[in-house]
């Protein structure tokens, strides 16, 4: 069965990657700056795929769905003869922005240097959108007999969790990916050729330090925010590694770190360069490896809170004069922390179910090795359709290291390659 989808067009498929790359400029998401026009994709996926639709006497029924005005979704379905599904979900058609001044190359043409494809999308994940359409494409042309129903996905807002409503979650909702349960959901969205099982939660957070403004000159009379902050933090960090060490699991399926949190932006109102500042925010990210429950971190870290603003003359302070109380003024230092609205949990794909064997299967017939790989980095929503029973099973067939990255690429020949691994997993499905 695999040998009837024979190899992949790689003219084709470079001829509609272009396309794609010519449109990442406009589906680069980062809002309000920036809100994608993912229906500039979704028009040339539709200029290749229309051809085969039932519509025009083909076997392909493609729909075209919308939940917000020129930023669409696409469901591709080639039919089989029973209940079966296997199903390629979360290719996306929006991008992380590019700032062309700090590429090498433009980000927003495709450009091509011996097996390298270069351009913003062309690994995460334009490139697979690409490869899944040559795919449907090819199911149109060959037409075979299949038992399973073989489902392709586009989607909409996937590098967004803070504007819903628009892509998968949606879709979901309506129930447009019910019939998905019926066989194994292969999220097309991550790298290097190989399955990867685990990904980790994410939460956000914010921890704001309230102190007393005053001149540097008379610290004794200040509370300093900054160093209220760090320590603050300090102590967080302790607490929080020593209730989340790392997972017994997180050695079975690979992950290179356990759950981590730290700091990644630092903002305070401003000020001379003598004034000792009175407000300071770190704002961070917790990574979670699925083990562990966003829930329970979050109760925990605003245990850590309360207990150092109930304890705040206990902890550490820096130099003679540093103290976050000045009970002369009756001024006590303060933390507070918050949480952004949208946080995700971490998925530990089944390694028992038939999508897994199946994947390893294909992966080392076409590949010639499997090792399945674990990142805390996120895929949003996936989790949610794991919950409501889906068999979710991930791998794509960038470069991990050029993920949201200056100067991002990936192999034609890796793509080649990944063809033939949904061909191998259509075909064993069949028997």
């Amino acid at each position: 069965m695999a040998k009837a989808f024979g190899e992949l067009d790689c003219e084709s498929f470079v001829s509609l990657l272009s396309k794609l790359i010519g449109e990442s400029k406009y589906v680069q998401n980062n809002p309000p700056e920036l809100i994608p026009e993912e229906d500039r994709v979704c028009k040339h996926v539709l200029e290749v795929l229309n051809p085969y639709a039932v519509e025009n006497g083909g076997p392909l029924i493609v729909k075209h769905i919308s939940y917000v005005q020129g930023r669409g979704n696409i469901i591709v379905e080639y039919p089989g003869t029973e209940s079966k599904v296997v199903s390629f979900v979360g290719s996306h058609m929006d991008v992380v922005p590019a700032n062309p001044e700090e590429w090498e190359f433009d980000p927003f043409n495709l450009s091509i240097e011996g097996d390298k494809l270069r351009g913003r999308g062309t690994t995460d994940c334009l490139g697979h959108v690409a490869l899944i359409t040559e795919l449907m494409r090819r199911l149109g042309e060959v037409k075979p007999n299949l038992k399973s129903t073989v489902v392709a996905v586009f989607i909409a807002n996937e590098e967004n969790s803070t504007v819903l409503g628009v892509g998968v979650d949606a879709l979901a909702k309506q129930g447009l990916l019910d019939k998905l349960k019926n066989g194994p959901l292969f999220w097309i969205d991550t790298a290097d050729k190989q399955p990867c099982i685990g990904t980790g939660g994410v939460i956000s957070w914010k921890l704001y330090a309230k102190g007393k403004l005053f001149h540097s000159g008379l610290p004794h009379k200040a509370i300093n925010a900054m160093e209220l902050c760090m320590e603050a933090l300090d102590d967080i960090q302790k607490r929080f590694y020593k209730d989340f060490p790392a997972h017994p699991k997180e050695e079975i399926y690979g992950f290179a770190t356990p759950s981590t949190m730290k700091p990644t932006q630092w903002s305070y109102p401003g000020g001379g360069i003598s004034q000792i500042p009175g407000e300071c925010t770190i704002s961070g990210d917790v990574r979670l490896t699925p083990f562990y429950k966003c829930a329970n971190v979050v109760d925990k870290l605003k245990e850590y809170v309360d207990h150092i603003n109930a304890n705040i003359e206990m902890l550490k302070t820096r130099g003679p004069v540093s103290k976050y109380v000045l009970p002369e003024e009756n001024i006590k230092g303060s933390i507070s922390i918050e949480f952004g609205e949208m946080m995700s949990e971490g998925v530990a794909c089944s390694l028992d179910s038939l999508g897994y064997h199946v994947l390893c299967k294909a992966t080392e017939d076409v590949v010639g090795y499997v090792k399945p790989y674990s990142i805390t980095g996120s895929l949003p929503l996936i989790r949610d359709l794991q919950d409501e029973g889906f068999d979710v099973q991930t791998t794509g067939y960038g470069i991990m290291a050029t993920y949201h990255a200056k100067n991002e690429h990936c192999l034609l020949s890796d793509f080649q390659q990944g063809f033939k691994v949904f061909a191998s997993i259509i075909a064993q499905l069949e028997g």
